[in-house]
Protein backbone atom coordinates (compact mmCIF):
# COMPACT_ATOMS: atom_id res chain seq x y z
CA UNK A 1 0.00 0.00 0.00
CA UNK A 2 1.47 3.36 -0.94
CA UNK A 3 1.56 6.38 1.33
CA UNK A 4 -1.13 9.04 1.37
CA UNK A 5 1.22 11.86 0.43
CA UNK A 6 2.56 12.30 -3.08
CA UNK A 7 5.90 13.84 -2.13
CA UNK A 8 7.68 10.83 -0.66
CA UNK A 9 10.72 12.89 0.31
CA UNK A 10 8.62 14.84 2.82
CA UNK A 11 8.65 14.05 6.54
CA UNK A 12 5.69 16.44 7.07
CA UNK A 13 7.56 18.44 9.69
CA UNK A 14 6.42 22.04 9.79
CA UNK A 15 8.47 24.07 12.29
CA UNK A 16 6.03 26.96 12.02
CA UNK A 17 3.12 24.83 13.32
CA UNK A 18 2.61 24.34 17.05
CA UNK A 19 3.18 20.93 18.63
CA UNK A 20 -0.57 20.68 19.23
CA UNK A 21 -1.30 21.38 15.56
CA UNK A 22 1.24 18.78 14.44
CA UNK A 23 -0.21 16.26 16.92
CA UNK A 24 -3.68 16.89 15.47
CA UNK A 25 -2.33 16.48 11.95
CA UNK A 26 -0.95 13.07 12.95
CA UNK A 27 -4.27 12.09 14.51
CA UNK A 28 -6.07 13.06 11.28
CA UNK A 29 -3.98 10.55 9.30
CA UNK A 30 -5.72 7.73 11.23
CA UNK A 31 -8.87 8.38 9.18
CA UNK A 32 -6.98 7.59 5.99
CA UNK A 33 -4.65 4.88 7.38
CA UNK A 34 -6.31 3.27 10.43
CA UNK A 35 -3.91 2.08 13.10
CA UNK A 36 -5.59 -1.34 12.98
CA UNK A 37 -4.45 -1.70 9.34
CA UNK A 38 -0.89 -2.29 10.56
CA UNK A 39 -1.98 -5.74 11.78
CA UNK A 40 -2.40 -6.95 8.21
CA UNK A 41 -0.02 -9.25 6.39
CA UNK A 42 -1.31 -10.88 3.22
CA UNK A 43 1.42 -11.84 0.75
CA UNK A 44 0.48 -10.69 -2.73
CA UNK A 45 -0.08 -13.23 -5.49
CA UNK A 46 2.91 -11.85 -7.39
CA UNK A 47 5.21 -11.85 -4.31
CA UNK A 48 8.77 -12.32 -5.49
CA UNK A 49 10.28 -15.69 -4.63
CA UNK A 50 12.46 -15.22 -1.51
CA UNK A 51 15.17 -17.48 -2.92
CA UNK A 52 15.41 -15.31 -6.03
CA UNK A 53 15.83 -12.26 -3.76
CA UNK A 54 18.62 -13.99 -1.83
CA UNK A 55 20.40 -14.91 -5.04
CA UNK A 56 20.08 -11.33 -6.35
CA UNK A 57 21.49 -9.89 -3.10
CA UNK A 58 24.47 -12.25 -3.46
CA UNK A 59 25.48 -10.76 -6.82
CA UNK A 60 28.76 -8.89 -6.41
CA UNK A 61 29.65 -10.60 -3.14
CA UNK A 62 32.82 -12.66 -2.74
CA UNK A 63 31.78 -16.04 -4.13
CA UNK A 64 34.11 -18.03 -1.87
CA UNK A 65 32.24 -16.62 1.18
CA UNK A 66 28.67 -17.25 -0.03
CA UNK A 67 28.63 -20.81 1.40
CA UNK A 68 29.37 -19.29 4.83
CA UNK A 69 26.51 -16.80 4.35
CA UNK A 70 23.96 -19.53 3.66
CA UNK A 71 25.39 -21.80 6.35
CA UNK A 72 24.83 -19.06 8.92
CA UNK A 73 21.32 -18.35 7.63
CA UNK A 74 20.27 -22.00 7.82
CA UNK A 75 21.06 -22.22 11.55
CA UNK A 76 17.50 -21.16 12.47
CA UNK A 77 14.54 -19.12 11.20
CA UNK A 78 15.88 -16.24 13.32
CA UNK A 79 19.33 -16.44 11.68
CA UNK A 80 17.56 -16.51 8.32
CA UNK A 81 15.57 -13.39 9.27
CA UNK A 82 18.79 -11.56 10.15
CA UNK A 83 20.15 -12.22 6.68
CA UNK A 84 16.88 -11.56 4.87
CA UNK A 85 16.45 -7.77 5.18
CA UNK A 86 15.95 -7.55 1.41
CA UNK A 87 13.05 -10.03 1.55
CA UNK A 88 11.24 -8.10 4.27
CA UNK A 89 11.89 -4.76 2.53
CA UNK A 90 10.05 -6.10 -0.53
CA UNK A 91 7.21 -7.28 1.72
CA UNK A 92 6.87 -4.05 3.71
CA UNK A 93 6.03 -2.18 0.51
CA UNK A 94 2.75 -4.11 0.51
CA UNK A 95 1.78 -2.98 4.04
CA UNK A 96 -0.01 0.15 5.31
CA UNK A 97 1.95 3.37 4.99
CA UNK A 98 1.09 6.62 6.77
CA UNK A 99 3.24 8.62 4.36
CA UNK A 100 5.49 9.88 7.18
CA UNK A 101 9.12 9.40 6.17
CA UNK A 102 12.25 9.77 8.30
CA UNK A 103 15.73 8.25 8.57
CA UNK A 104 15.42 4.48 8.96
CA UNK A 105 17.87 1.96 10.33
CA UNK A 106 16.70 -0.27 7.48
CA UNK A 107 17.71 -3.56 9.12
CA UNK A 108 16.09 -2.97 12.48
CA UNK A 109 16.25 -6.26 14.39
CA UNK A 110 17.03 -6.96 18.02
CA UNK A 111 20.65 -8.08 17.44
CA UNK A 112 21.45 -4.69 15.89
CA UNK A 113 21.10 -2.97 19.27
CA UNK A 114 23.52 -2.94 22.19
CA UNK A 115 25.80 -0.97 24.44
CA UNK A 116 28.92 0.87 23.35
CA UNK A 117 31.22 3.65 24.50
CA UNK A 118 30.78 7.19 23.25
CA UNK A 119 33.87 9.28 22.42
CA UNK A 120 33.47 10.72 25.95
CA UNK A 121 33.77 7.12 27.28
CA UNK A 122 30.16 6.98 28.47
CA UNK A 123 28.38 3.65 27.94
CA UNK A 124 25.06 4.08 26.12
CA UNK A 125 22.43 1.77 24.63
CA UNK A 126 21.59 2.38 20.99
CA UNK A 127 21.22 0.98 17.47
CA UNK A 128 24.62 -0.11 16.17
CA UNK A 129 24.19 -1.26 12.56
CA UNK A 130 23.27 1.06 9.71
CA UNK A 131 24.30 -0.75 6.52
CA UNK A 132 20.75 -0.41 5.14
CA UNK A 133 19.92 3.06 6.47
CA UNK A 134 17.73 5.17 4.18
CA UNK A 135 14.84 7.64 4.25
CA UNK A 136 11.54 5.80 4.38
CA UNK A 137 8.28 5.02 6.22
CA UNK A 138 8.81 4.99 10.00
CA UNK A 139 6.52 1.95 10.37
CA UNK A 140 9.02 -0.29 8.55
CA UNK A 141 11.61 -0.09 11.33
CA UNK A 142 8.98 -0.68 14.04
CA UNK A 143 7.54 -3.70 12.24
CA UNK A 144 10.92 -5.31 11.50
CA UNK A 145 12.05 -4.82 15.10
CA UNK A 146 8.81 -6.19 16.56
CA UNK A 147 8.82 -9.16 14.17
CA UNK A 148 12.40 -9.97 15.19
CA UNK A 149 11.23 -10.44 18.79
CA UNK A 150 8.40 -12.76 17.74
CA UNK A 151 10.80 -14.81 15.59
CA UNK A 152 13.54 -14.91 18.24
CA UNK A 153 10.95 -15.89 20.85
CA UNK A 154 9.95 -18.89 18.74
CA UNK A 155 13.58 -19.88 18.39
CA UNK A 156 13.90 -19.74 22.18
CA UNK A 157 10.79 -21.97 22.48
CA UNK A 158 8.47 -19.37 24.04
CA UNK A 159 4.73 -19.62 23.41
CA UNK A 160 3.00 -17.66 20.65
CA UNK A 161 1.24 -15.67 23.39
CA UNK A 162 4.61 -14.64 24.86
CA UNK A 163 6.09 -13.89 21.43
CA UNK A 164 3.15 -11.64 20.65
CA UNK A 165 3.70 -9.90 23.98
CA UNK A 166 7.38 -9.25 23.18
CA UNK A 167 6.37 -7.58 19.91
CA UNK A 168 3.64 -5.61 21.71
CA UNK A 169 6.17 -4.18 24.17
CA UNK A 170 8.36 -2.95 21.30
CA UNK A 171 5.51 -0.89 19.85
CA UNK A 172 4.19 0.20 23.26
CA UNK A 173 7.62 1.40 24.39
CA UNK A 174 8.07 3.21 21.07
CA UNK A 175 4.71 4.94 21.61
CA UNK A 176 5.40 5.98 25.21
CA UNK A 177 8.87 7.34 24.56
CA UNK A 178 7.89 9.08 21.33
CA UNK A 179 5.26 10.94 23.35
CA UNK A 180 7.97 11.98 25.84
CA UNK A 181 10.21 13.21 23.01
CA UNK A 182 7.28 15.16 21.54
CA UNK A 183 7.37 17.37 24.65
CA UNK A 184 11.07 18.23 24.23
CA UNK A 185 12.75 20.80 22.02
CA UNK A 186 14.70 19.66 18.98
CA UNK A 187 17.95 20.46 20.82
CA UNK A 188 16.91 18.44 23.88
CA UNK A 189 16.15 15.47 21.64
CA UNK A 190 19.56 15.83 20.02
CA UNK A 191 21.26 15.71 23.42
CA UNK A 192 19.20 12.73 24.63
CA UNK A 193 20.81 9.32 25.09
CA UNK A 194 20.07 6.11 26.98
CA UNK A 195 22.57 5.43 29.75
CA UNK A 196 23.35 1.71 29.72
CA UNK A 197 23.83 1.40 33.49
CA UNK A 198 20.54 3.20 34.18
CA UNK A 199 18.78 0.97 31.65
CA UNK A 200 20.06 -2.20 33.34
CA UNK A 201 18.76 -0.88 36.68
CA UNK A 202 15.24 -0.73 35.23
CA UNK A 203 15.24 -4.52 34.73
CA UNK A 204 13.19 -6.73 37.06
CA UNK A 205 15.40 -9.84 37.03
CA UNK A 206 18.02 -9.39 39.78
CA UNK A 207 20.19 -12.27 38.56
CA UNK A 208 20.45 -10.99 34.99
CA UNK A 209 20.87 -7.45 36.30
CA UNK A 210 23.95 -8.51 38.29
CA UNK A 211 25.28 -10.36 35.22
CA UNK A 212 24.97 -7.25 33.03
CA UNK A 213 26.44 -4.97 35.69
CA UNK A 214 29.58 -7.12 35.64
CA UNK A 215 29.64 -6.90 31.85
CA UNK A 216 29.35 -3.11 32.02
CA UNK A 217 32.17 -2.89 34.53
CA UNK A 218 34.37 -5.05 32.31
CA UNK A 219 33.46 -2.99 29.22
CA UNK A 220 34.22 0.28 31.03
CA UNK A 221 37.68 -1.01 31.96
CA UNK A 222 38.31 -2.41 28.49
CA UNK A 223 41.26 -0.89 26.65
CA UNK A 224 40.21 -2.44 23.38
CA UNK A 225 43.14 -1.81 21.09
CA UNK A 226 45.86 -3.02 23.47
CA UNK A 227 43.98 -6.21 24.40
CA UNK A 228 43.05 -6.91 20.79
CA UNK A 229 46.69 -6.37 19.82
CA UNK A 230 47.87 -9.04 22.28
CA UNK A 231 45.13 -11.44 21.16
CA UNK A 232 45.00 -10.86 17.41
CA UNK A 233 48.59 -10.22 16.29
CA UNK A 234 52.00 -11.85 16.11
CA UNK A 235 55.45 -10.44 15.42
CA UNK A 236 56.70 -11.07 11.89
CA UNK A 237 60.28 -9.85 12.11
CA UNK A 238 60.07 -6.17 12.98
CA UNK A 239 56.44 -5.90 11.86
CA UNK A 240 53.28 -6.84 13.75
CA UNK A 241 50.77 -8.85 11.69
CA UNK A 242 47.17 -9.91 12.22
CA UNK A 243 46.81 -13.64 12.97
CA UNK A 244 44.99 -15.73 10.38
CA UNK A 245 41.97 -17.73 11.59
CA UNK A 246 40.61 -19.13 8.32
CA UNK A 247 38.00 -19.08 6.98
CA UNK A 248 36.83 -16.14 9.14
CA UNK A 249 40.05 -14.05 9.31
CA UNK A 250 42.66 -14.41 6.60
CA UNK A 251 45.18 -12.60 4.42
CA UNK A 252 45.11 -12.79 0.66
CA UNK A 253 48.21 -14.65 -0.52
CA UNK A 254 51.17 -13.96 -2.79
CA UNK A 255 51.01 -11.06 -5.23
CA UNK A 256 47.38 -10.41 -4.29
CA UNK A 257 48.41 -9.54 -0.73
CA UNK A 258 51.04 -7.07 -1.94
CA UNK A 259 48.56 -5.48 -4.35
CA UNK A 260 45.87 -5.17 -1.65
CA UNK A 261 48.31 -3.58 0.81
CA UNK A 262 49.31 -1.08 -1.87
CA UNK A 263 45.65 -0.29 -2.64
CA UNK A 264 44.90 -0.07 1.08
CA UNK A 265 47.30 2.85 1.47
CA UNK A 266 45.36 4.83 -1.15
CA UNK A 267 42.00 3.81 0.34
CA UNK A 268 43.21 4.82 3.81
CA UNK A 269 44.25 8.28 2.60
CA UNK A 270 40.79 8.78 1.07
CA UNK A 271 39.21 7.67 4.34
CA UNK A 272 41.28 10.23 6.26
CA UNK A 273 39.81 13.01 4.10
CA UNK A 274 36.28 12.07 5.24
CA UNK A 275 37.18 12.77 8.89
CA UNK A 276 37.11 16.13 10.62
CA UNK A 277 40.45 17.92 10.79
CA UNK A 278 41.07 17.09 14.47
CA UNK A 279 40.61 13.34 13.82
CA UNK A 280 42.91 13.61 10.81
CA UNK A 281 45.59 15.06 13.08
CA UNK A 282 45.06 12.25 15.60
CA UNK A 283 45.24 9.42 13.04
CA UNK A 284 48.22 11.02 11.30
CA UNK A 285 50.21 9.81 14.34
CA UNK A 286 49.58 6.25 13.09
CA UNK A 287 50.54 4.39 9.93
CA UNK A 288 48.90 1.40 8.27
CA UNK A 289 50.76 -1.81 9.15
CA UNK A 290 48.53 -4.70 8.11
CA UNK A 291 45.14 -5.57 6.69
CA UNK A 292 43.12 -8.81 6.73
CA UNK A 293 39.75 -10.02 5.48
CA UNK A 294 37.24 -10.69 8.29
CA UNK A 295 33.86 -12.39 7.85
CA UNK A 296 31.26 -10.60 9.97
CA UNK A 297 27.59 -10.93 10.89
CA UNK A 298 24.96 -12.74 8.84
CA UNK A 299 23.68 -10.18 6.34
CA UNK A 300 27.19 -8.86 5.60
CA UNK A 301 28.81 -12.21 4.76
CA UNK A 302 30.27 -12.14 1.27
CA UNK A 303 30.74 -8.40 1.16
CA UNK A 304 34.34 -7.22 1.39
CA UNK A 305 34.91 -6.62 5.10
CA UNK A 306 38.05 -6.70 7.17
CA UNK A 307 40.31 -5.18 9.78
CA UNK A 308 43.31 -2.93 9.49
CA UNK A 309 46.05 -2.51 12.05
CA UNK A 310 47.50 0.96 12.55
CA UNK A 311 50.62 1.54 14.66
CA UNK A 312 52.15 4.69 16.11
CA UNK A 313 55.90 5.33 16.02
CA UNK A 314 56.06 4.30 19.69
CA UNK A 315 54.17 1.03 19.18
CA UNK A 316 50.59 1.85 20.21
CA UNK A 317 47.96 0.07 18.08
CA UNK A 318 44.57 1.04 16.69
CA UNK A 319 42.33 -1.51 14.99
CA UNK A 320 39.85 -0.24 12.42
CA UNK A 321 37.09 -2.27 10.79
CA UNK A 322 36.17 -1.63 7.17
CA UNK A 323 32.93 -2.84 5.63
CA UNK A 324 31.83 -2.74 2.03
CA UNK A 325 28.90 -0.36 1.55
CA UNK A 326 26.38 -1.54 -1.02
CA UNK A 327 23.05 -0.08 -2.08
CA UNK A 328 20.48 -0.15 0.74
CA UNK A 329 17.90 -2.93 0.34
CA UNK A 330 15.27 -0.22 0.85
CA UNK A 331 16.32 2.01 -2.03
CA UNK A 332 14.62 0.15 -4.88
CA UNK A 333 11.32 0.19 -2.95
CA UNK A 334 11.27 3.92 -2.13
CA UNK A 335 10.65 6.83 -4.47
CA UNK A 336 13.00 9.11 -2.54
CA UNK A 337 16.29 9.48 -4.40
CA UNK A 338 19.48 8.60 -2.55
CA UNK A 339 21.02 11.97 -1.72
CA UNK A 340 24.51 10.44 -1.55
CA UNK A 341 26.40 9.17 -4.58
CA UNK A 342 28.80 7.40 -2.17
CA UNK A 343 27.20 4.45 -0.35
CA UNK A 344 29.73 4.70 2.49
CA UNK A 345 28.80 8.32 3.05
CA UNK A 346 25.10 7.30 3.06
CA UNK A 347 25.76 4.89 5.94
CA UNK A 348 27.95 7.27 7.92
CA UNK A 349 25.51 10.17 7.62
CA UNK A 350 22.52 7.97 8.45
CA UNK A 351 24.34 6.64 11.50
CA UNK A 352 25.27 10.12 12.71
CA UNK A 353 21.69 11.23 12.28
CA UNK A 354 20.21 8.32 14.24
CA UNK A 355 22.77 7.55 16.95
CA UNK A 356 23.08 9.62 20.12
CA UNK A 357 26.88 9.45 19.72
CA UNK A 358 28.90 7.84 16.95
CA UNK A 359 32.40 6.37 16.77
CA UNK A 360 34.88 9.21 16.48
CA UNK A 361 36.72 7.35 13.69
CA UNK A 362 33.56 6.77 11.62
CA UNK A 363 34.27 7.68 8.01
CA UNK A 364 33.99 6.51 4.41
CA UNK A 365 36.23 5.70 1.48
CA UNK A 366 36.36 3.84 -1.85
CA UNK A 367 38.73 1.89 -4.06
CA UNK A 368 39.43 2.28 -7.78
CA UNK A 369 37.13 -0.64 -8.69
CA UNK A 370 33.91 1.17 -7.85
CA UNK A 371 33.51 -0.33 -4.38
CA UNK A 372 32.46 1.84 -1.45
CA UNK A 373 33.38 1.30 2.21
CA UNK A 374 32.81 2.75 5.63
CA UNK A 375 35.27 2.50 8.49
CA UNK A 376 34.99 2.54 12.30
CA UNK A 377 36.86 1.17 15.29
CA UNK A 378 36.89 -2.63 15.45
CA UNK A 379 35.49 -2.80 18.97
CA UNK A 380 34.92 -0.08 21.49
CA UNK A 381 33.57 -1.41 24.79
CA UNK A 382 30.65 -3.10 23.04
CA UNK A 383 28.05 -4.94 25.11
CA UNK A 384 26.04 -7.23 22.84
CA UNK A 385 22.75 -8.92 23.79
CA UNK A 386 23.05 -12.62 24.69
CA UNK A 387 19.73 -14.04 23.58
CA UNK A 388 20.40 -17.61 24.64
CA UNK A 389 20.34 -16.77 28.37
CA UNK A 390 17.22 -14.58 28.26
CA UNK A 391 14.11 -15.63 30.14
CA UNK A 392 10.66 -14.26 29.34
CA UNK A 393 10.96 -11.19 31.58
CA UNK A 394 14.42 -10.45 30.16
CA UNK A 395 13.04 -10.38 26.62
CA UNK A 396 10.21 -8.10 27.72
CA UNK A 397 12.72 -5.70 29.29
CA UNK A 398 14.90 -5.86 26.20
CA UNK A 399 11.92 -5.24 23.89
CA UNK A 400 11.10 -2.11 25.89
CA UNK A 401 14.73 -0.94 25.64
CA UNK A 402 14.87 -1.45 21.86
CA UNK A 403 11.52 0.31 21.36
CA UNK A 404 12.84 3.23 23.39
CA UNK A 405 16.12 3.42 21.45
CA UNK A 406 14.26 3.33 18.13
CA UNK A 407 11.89 6.12 19.24
CA UNK A 408 14.88 8.28 20.22
CA UNK A 409 16.58 7.62 16.87
CA UNK A 410 13.42 8.41 14.87
CA UNK A 411 12.71 11.55 16.91
CA UNK A 412 15.95 13.10 15.60
CA UNK A 413 14.94 13.16 11.93
CA UNK A 414 11.17 12.86 12.26
CA UNK A 415 8.48 14.86 14.03
CA UNK A 416 7.63 13.28 17.42
CA UNK A 417 4.43 15.33 17.70
CA UNK A 418 3.15 14.13 14.33
CA UNK A 419 4.07 10.52 15.12
CA UNK A 420 2.54 10.66 18.60
CA UNK A 421 -0.62 12.16 17.15
CA UNK A 422 -0.95 9.24 14.79
CA UNK A 423 -0.12 6.52 17.34
CA UNK A 424 -2.29 8.13 20.04
CA UNK A 425 -2.62 7.07 23.67
CA UNK A 426 -4.52 3.81 23.18
CA UNK A 427 -3.06 0.34 22.65
CA UNK A 428 -4.47 0.04 19.13
CA UNK A 429 -1.17 0.50 17.30
CA UNK A 430 0.73 -1.87 19.63
CA UNK A 431 -1.99 -4.50 19.24
CA UNK A 432 -1.79 -4.17 15.46
CA UNK A 433 2.00 -4.45 15.32
CA UNK A 434 1.99 -7.49 17.61
CA UNK A 435 -0.55 -9.25 15.36
CA UNK A 436 1.51 -8.39 12.29
CA UNK A 437 4.63 -9.78 13.98
CA UNK A 438 3.09 -13.21 14.53
CA UNK A 439 1.80 -13.33 10.96
CA UNK A 440 5.22 -12.32 9.64
CA UNK A 441 6.92 -14.91 11.87
CA UNK A 442 4.78 -17.50 10.06
CA UNK A 443 5.86 -16.06 6.70
CA UNK A 444 9.51 -16.05 7.75
CA UNK A 445 9.28 -19.72 8.70
CA UNK A 446 7.83 -20.59 5.29
CA UNK A 447 10.63 -18.66 3.59
CA UNK A 448 13.24 -20.34 5.80
CA UNK A 449 11.92 -23.77 4.79
CA UNK A 450 12.13 -22.71 1.14
CA UNK A 451 15.78 -21.83 1.68
CA UNK A 452 16.47 -25.22 3.29
CA UNK A 453 14.89 -26.93 0.27
CA UNK A 454 16.93 -24.75 -2.12
CA UNK A 455 20.09 -25.80 -0.29
CA UNK A 456 19.13 -29.48 -0.51
CA UNK A 457 18.38 -29.03 -4.21
CA UNK A 458 21.80 -27.47 -4.76
CA UNK A 459 20.50 -23.98 -5.67
CA UNK A 460 22.39 -22.37 -2.78
CA UNK A 461 25.90 -23.44 -1.72
CA UNK A 462 26.73 -24.05 1.95
CA UNK A 463 30.06 -24.53 3.71
CA UNK A 464 30.96 -27.24 6.17
CA UNK A 465 30.42 -26.41 9.85
CA UNK A 466 32.76 -23.67 11.06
Amino acid sequence: MTGIFEDKGENLFNPAASKAARFDKGAAIRKLVPRSSHAEWNPSENREDPIDILIKTSIGRMENLLPIRYRRMMESPFAFFRGAAAIMAADLVQTSNTGIDLQLCGDCHLMNFGGFATPERKLVFDINDFDETFQGPWEWDVKRLAASFAIAGRWLKFSNKSNKEFAWHVADSYKRHMLEYSKLSALQIWYADIDLADLIELGKDEEIKEFHQKRIKKAAEYTAHEKEFAKMTYQDGVRAKIKDEPPLIYHPTGNEEKQILKEAEVIHKRYMKSLTHDKQILLSRYSLHDIAIKVVGVGSVGTLCGISLLMSATGEPIFLQFKEARQSVLEQHIKTKNRYSHQGERIVMGQKLMQSASDMFLGWTNDDKGRFFYIRQLRDAKVKPILEIMKEQNLIDYAKACGWALARAHARSGDPSLLSGYIGNSNEFAHAVSKFSILYADQNELDYNKMIKAIKDGKLPVSAEI
